[in-house]
């Protein structure tokens, strides 16, 4: 099993349509770690952590996104995973 880590950022409509609770769901049901958090531009951003497969899963859900969510664009920096997250969680706004 190959461990990637992605760093995403995800444009349009994606705050107050529950995008990060959402992601969380689908991280955790994938078995992914990580994070995600708003930022103050209207972008949500994030980084998951797994196989790459499911990452890959994973990043295709957030060119979708819940329900309410209009997604214009999902950015992707692959970086080197690091095993640092026990979990996926829901980080605090950006500052």
């Amino acid at each position: 099993m190959s461990t990637v880590r992605a760093h995403f950022l995800v444009s349009g409509k994606v705050q107050g349509v529950y995008y990060r609770a959402s992601t969380k769901k689908k991280a955790l049901a994938l078995g992914l770690v990580g994070w995600v958090r708003n930022c103050p531009d209207g972008s949500v951003e994030g980084v998951v952590e797994g196989d790459k497969d499911r990452v890959d899963d994973m990043l295709l859900w957030c060119k979708e996104g819940p329900r309410r969510s209009v997604v214009d664009d999902v950015a992707v920096d692959w970086e080197s995973s690091t095993g640092k997250f026990k979990t996926f969680s829901v980080k605090p706004d950006k500052a």
